[in-house]
């Protein structure tokens, strides 16, 4: 019994071996600045970022944040992105129990009758008890369980980043909606108040065509502005109440009216955006923490895979009592033990063992490259996302200026027509001109804070709670 003894923690303390790489992090190309930071910070890169700002810091409309706090209890990818974390943590618990001595513990009864043969012994019968308690232990003396234990911790933590970038994705799409459902409430105010306008000036040409001092020509064309203002009203009022239902299922309900914050030109812009360095993306972007999760966990396979080539170590045994009266089971003399250990060695299996040692290999591989590109997807979402900032608020304020001199220039032709100097085809074309220029202007106001929503989410934003 002691050799055994000794043979099993000799065996134990062997078991330490654990074949297979170690994970290193691989080497990336990391730039030193954002391409595009430089035009929205010049020579200014500090260490902080957007990117680690809270989400209600950035975004400050009081209805904006309750919608975002609802969706983040009631949304359905993030429920069901949590009950991924919980597949993953049963999976580690699984994977972990490989390393560990099975056992079980159970009562028997068993009956026998022989008839017996006649002249030679007499027929015979017993009803016999028992109680066993057996166990089994495959040593992990290659590391398979523990490369295994190594993957499921891995993809553990995979999952809870993948959790991670469903909160950052779900905050962008509920800002961006948002923001266009405030844009098309401009657009409408705008198109109602231009049609209630333009319907004053078809009085006044009816007015005066009635009375011959214009023709029926100006009635019409002051027609045609009435119905180019109400004919857009419809249809704005429709992507109002589709953009509401796209908000009501990012909350996770069914489709309902949402409640509205500030406008959409009171929604504040910060000035600049501090990008950060490039080196701490890798840490804040949760798409980037994922793939390498999922790298991690691929390394350790190749481990999993490896150990199967080598001689695979068991111990079994059962022991307990057993006896014909259940009287007696209890007894010292009704003991009974068995063990064995046994050690299998692969000789032939059509190399399936190797050819599963380059097939974890090669999946390590892919998510090795799939980890580079989503680093370098990362770094193009950032240098987009400033770019558009930039841009687009340049355009803004270009737009800003073209509105302005097109309403000037629809009121200057206004008051010529009145003063007959001018034709009613200059206030057509002029009052076209101002009202397409103030849709145009609402459609800037929404992307300069598209790409804001844009630059926080590549920035790694929007899940930290």
């Amino acid at each position: 019994m002691r050799w055994a003894i000794g043979l099993a923690a000799s065996l134990i303390l062997l078991a330490s071996c654990t074949v297979g790489p170690n994970y290193k992090r691989p080497v990336v190309n990391v730039p030193a600045v954002y391409r595009g930071e430089a035009a929205s910070e010049p020579g200014n890169q500090a260490a902080n970022s957007l990117g680690d700002e809270k989400w209600w810091t950035v975004f400050q409309d009081p209805e904006l944040q309750n919608l975002i706090r609802m969706a983040l209890k009631q949304n359905y990818d993030l429920r069901i992105a949590a009950t991924r974390i919980l597949q993953a943590q049963a999976q580690v618990v699984i994977a972990r129990a490989g390393q560990f001595p099975n056992a079980s513990v159970g009562p028997s009864v068993s009956g026998v009758r022989s008839p017996g043969i006649p002249g030679v012994f007499k027929s015979y019968s017993y009803l016999a008890d028992e109680l066993t308690l057996s166990g089994s232990w495959n040593i992990d003396f290659w590391g398979r369980y523990r490369r295994a234990t190594e993957a499921a911790r891995a993809s553990l933590r995979a999952s809870e980043w993948g959790r991670r970038a469903v909160i950052g994705t779900l905050v962008e799409n509920l800002a961006a909606a948002y923001f266009q459902l405030r844009e098309i409430d401009l657009e409408l105010s705008i198109a109602k108040r231009t049609l209630g306008s333009r319907q004053q000036s078809l009085k006044l040409a009816t007015t005066l065509e009635q009375g011959g001092a214009t023709s029926m020509v100006d009635v019409r064309q002051s027609q045609q502005l009435v119905e180019e203002a109400a004919e857009t009203i419809p249809d704005t009022e429709r992507l109002a109440q589709q953009t509401e239902n796209q908000i009501s299922i990012l909350l996770g309900e069914n489709p309902t009216a949402i409640p509205r914050g500030r406008p959409i030109t009171e929604q504040p812009l910060p000035q600049t955006i501090p990008a950060g360095l490039p080196s701490r993306l890798l840490e804040r972007r949760p798409d980037i923490r994922q793939a390498e999760q999922q790298l991690i966990a691929a390394n350790a396979e190749i481990g999993v895979a490896r150990a199967q080539l080598f001689p695979q170590i068991s111990l079994t045994g059962s022991g307990g009592v057993e006896s014909i009266g259940l009287g007696n089971l209890l007894t010292w003399a009704a003991r009974y033990w068995n063990w064995s250990g046994t050690a299998t060695q692969p000789i032939f299996n059509a190399g399936s063992l190797r050819a599963n040692v380059r097939l974890a290999k090669a999946q390590q591989q892919q998510l090795l490259l799939t980890y580079q590109q989503t680093i370098q997807t990362a770094f193009r979402e950032v240098s987009d996302s400033l770019i558009a900032y930039q841009k687009y608020r340049e355009f803004r304020q270009h737009q800003q200026a073209l509105t302005a001199a097109a309403q000037d220039a629809a009121h200057l032709s206004e008051i010529r027509y009145q003063g007959g100097v001018a034709s009613y085809l200059e206030v057509l074309t002029n009052e076209t001109t101002y009202f397409t220029a103030e849709l145009n202007l609402a459609r800037a106001e929404l992307n300069e804070r598209l790409s804001l929503v844009q630059v926080y989410n590549a920035l790694g934003g929007g899940w930290e709670q």
